[in-house]
């Protein structure tokens, strides 16, 4: 009976955390047309853009620690809270470097990594393995990043604050790169190692 129950938790759709996964998502799409609109003669929003980034995170928070207090981890979830991480990040390196807050090197440099585990998930969708749980180091790295683009905006502008969120802006983005590329690479261990498990029980 506990067996049967954790099942019924684990395929659940509507629950709690994925809800605030699925708003999270939404939200990418309006944060990108937010930082994009002065770029197209509108007015500048950067605050409000800063308002939904900064809701993102606090939700990026509350659905894994919601979900694992309530016991409401899903087979949904899994895939919901890594994608909206990777759409925010997306749309975020593009809208700053659309606006030359980024340079392209950094901005190549992620989607390079993002392309890398592209190619892992699809070998092991190839050999019938789920994509691994999302470890700590790799949210350790989108924590850095998320801390650093709304940063890294907040510096496009004058005076002693936008300075200042330039320096701690950098910080976190150096870091979040360096923790997003390691991640990045214990990933492709773990893929390899399953893959060659699976290759020497055929």
């Amino acid at each position: 009976m506990e067996v049967q129950e954790t099942r019924v938790q684990t395929d659940r759709v509507l629950t709690i955390p994925n809800i605030l996964s699925m708003a999270r998502l939404v939200g990418v799409p309006v944060f990108l047309w937010l930082i994009l609109w002065p770029e197209f003669g509108g007015p500048n929003r950067d605050l409000w853009a800063l308002a939904v980034l900064a809701l993102s995170g606090v939700s990026d928070y509350l659905d894994g620690k919601l979900a694992r207090r309530w016991n409401q981890i899903s087979s949904l979830g899994r895939i919901l809270d890594p994608a909206a991480d990777r759409l925010y990040i997306l749309s975020t390196l593009v809208g700053l470097t659309w606006r030359d807050i980024l340079p392209l090197w950094l901005t190549v440099l992620l989607l390079a990594r993002e392309l890398l585990l592209l190619v892992m998930v699809w070998l092991l969708d190839r050999h019938g393995y789920a994509p691994p749980q999302v470890n700590f180091l790799g949210k350790a790295a989108t924590f850095n990043l998320m801390y650093a683009f709304p940063l890294l905006l907040l510096s496009d502008g004058s005076g002693w604050l936008s300075s200042l969120a330039a320096i701690f802006g950098w910080a976190f983005a150096g870091w979040g790169t360096t923790l997003y590329w390691w991640a990045g690479i214990l990933y492709v261990v773990q893929v390899r190692r399953i893959l060659k498990a699976d290759a020497a029980a055929d």
